[in-house]
């Protein structure tokens, strides 16, 4: 024992030629993730943890710690073919240069680790050999020195697919219940390697989309350290969520340059590499798909603080009794109504009024056409009709009117955006939503929908499924992007054929989503005088709050058509 080391004779050198016997290395510090692994200084055989020296030395492997009779293991789904390049592969490992010898020795790799890993030279590319489970090379990726986006493949196309794109993949029969390192870049698995670490590589990082976590099954600890660029972090980010709570991912230190690699940090701390590598090591911690506590509860304390503050406050519908009724435009708010009550004017007047208090508003519109947005816009703020506005023959009055409306909707516009875009997908309303609250610098933003029923499907067949999975889709975006929604959606006829049934949960369209995903659901209920043309200066509807997270549902108030003004009119009070 040489501290938490023990050191031997090796008992497989001699029975792989190697004369005399290298010395045998066991990690037996149990508080780090090596714990048990061993290796042989002569290379003689790869590294690895306890079960794999019981194979190799044909032991009972019931005697061997961390033994499952009943494990299933994993195996590539794939019948590798007869036909194999392994005699290339020693070929071309032959023919390694004294000049590209020394090039690896300059980044501290020795004879060895070539040998091992069969690195070879076809006299103008380096070859990187890539054995399968099965022993045999069927594949090479040969690279041209210092330019790595030279390259191809060599061998059977088959085998050079992604999904088999895993380089020193022995390694993992290795390291069961142990720990290994997933590298990008096969050069930069060398160096690594040199130190006695076991590991993988892959050639560049979106390989990472294309590997079966299953593989990774009975490794107790993964390590990945990729190329130091976000493109790169992100594909390791992506399979360790894959992977789960096993991986820990290498952060390299502050202030190196885009593209730094474990290759270029072994050429530049030469001695000092195995130091380096230990504190990345010693840094990494578990991979984890939650935020820290600590950082949970600093996130917590400045949403609360954010929502004490004006910007919160200032999220009115501009009907005093709705944001009585409902404590402001927070949330995902659903307005269903029968087909022409209003549902549409009702959420232009509520968007644009509050467009024009600098509330950033997105209007998602597949039933008007912005032209209409806009000029019954002008119409209500300008109290013009249309008759009125294209007679063009106005009084001083009018025109003073209409010259500050259109200041108005001018300035609306900076705030406000109607898209129309029948491909509209959750990602790119993700997108629309950051470039607007970026454009206006405002930390709350409004989203309309107009409406639920016509928001772009894959098939009209999938429309209930549809429905629901945009409601998904709007729930997260709500809570990460601190975002506000009015929603319109169309409403089920009563037994009668009519709308008149009394407002309830059941008598939205389509999805039975909506009494999960509303924090409030509401709906326009026509008055008497809804179907008769002739009474449009007196028709009238009820609010009614139907179901709510945090408020009673009743009647909230009722609402009077501005007519011809486009606009409506808040009445009488909440009923209690």
């Amino acid at each position: 024992m040489e501290k938490t080391t023990l050191v031997a004779e090796c008992p497989f050198c001699r029975d792989r030629g190697f004369d005399p016997a290298g010395r045998l290395v066991v990690f037996l510090n149990q508080d780090g993730p090596f714990h048990g692994y061993f290796r042989c200084q002569n290379r003689c055989v790869p590294g690895g943890f306890p079960l794999w020296f019981a194979r190799l030395a044909a032991l009972d492997l019931s005697e061997a710690p961390g033994f499952d009779p009943e494990r299933e293991y994993f195996h590539q789904r794939a019948e590798f073919p007869v036909v194999n390049i392994n005699t290339e592969i020693m070929q071309y490992h032959d023919r390694l240069t004294d000049d590209l010898i020394q090039e690896f020795s300059a980044a501290g790799i020795g004879r060895q680790v070539l040998d091992e890993l069969q690195i070879g030279y076809n006299g103008r590319y380096i070859v990187y050999p890539y054995f399968q489970t099965d022993g045999n090379g069927y594949t090479a990726r040969c690279v041209f020195p210092d330019r790595p986006q030279d390259y191809f493949w060599h061998g059977d196309e088959q085998l050079a697919a992604e999904e088999f794109q895993i380089f020193n993949i022995r390694d993992l029969l290795c390291c069961e219940n142990g720990a290994l390192f997933l590298c990008e870049g096969e050069n930069n698995l060398l160096p690594l390697k040199q130190l006695g670490f076991p590991g993988l590589a892959v050639p560049y990082s979106p390989v990472l989309e294309s590997i079966d976590p299953e593989i990774f099954a009975h490794v107790r600890t993964l390590f990945i350290v990729m190329v130091n660029s976000g493109e790169s972090e992100t594909a390791a980010r992506a399979l360790a969520a894959r992977i789960g709570y096993k991986v820990r991912l290498l952060q390299w230190p502050a202030g190196l340059p885009r593209g730094y690699s474990v290759w270029q940090m072994a050429r530049d701390r030469g001695g000092g590499f195995r130091d380096a590598i230990a504190a990345m090591i010693q840094s990494a911690k578990t991979f984890s798909p939650f935020p820290a506590p600590r950082f949970e509860h600093e996130r917590f304390l400045r949403r609360l603080t954010a929502e004490q503050g004006t910007a919160y406050a200032a999220m009115q519908s501009g009907f005093s009794r709705l944001d009585a009724a409902i404590g402001g435009i927070h949330g995902i708010n659903v307005i269903g109504g029968a087909p022409k009550v209003g549902k549409s004017m009702f959420m232009i007047q509520i968007a644009t009024e509050m467009a024009l208090r600098g509330i950033p508003v997105l209007y998602y519109d597949f039933e008007n056409g912005r032209q209409k947005i806009y000029q019954r816009t002008l119409i209500r703020l300008s109290r013009m009709d249309v008759s009125t506005m294209r007679r063009q023959e106005w009084t001083e009055t009018e025109r003073q009117r209409y010259d500050d409306a259109c200041r108005r909707v001018r300035r609306m516009m900076t705030a406000f955006r109607v898209v129309n875009d029948r491909k509209l997908t959750p990602e790119l309303m993700r997108r629309h939503i950051d470039f607007l609250r970026h454009e206006t610098s405002r930390e709350y933003a409004v989203v309309v929908i107009d409406s639920l029923h016509k928001l772009p499907f894959k098939d009209l067949s999938e429309r209930r499924t549809g429905i629901d999975a945009w409601l998904r889709q709007l729930e997260a975006i709500r809570d990460e992007l601190q975002v506000s929604f009015l929603v319109i959606s169309e409403l089920t006829r009563g037994g009668d054929g009519s709308y008149r049934e009394e407002p309830h949960l059941g008598v939205f369209k389509g999805s039975g989503d909506i009494e999960y995903s509303a924090d409030n659901a509401m709906v326009l209920y026509p008055g008497d005088e809804h179907q008769d043309p002739a009474a449009a200066r007196g028709r009238s509807n009820t609010l009614w709050l139907v179901a709510s997270r945090e408020h009673s549902p009743g009647p909230v108030a009722s609402y009077a058509l501005d007519y011809p003004y486009w606009g409506f009119v808040e009445e009488g009070g909440r009923i209690v």
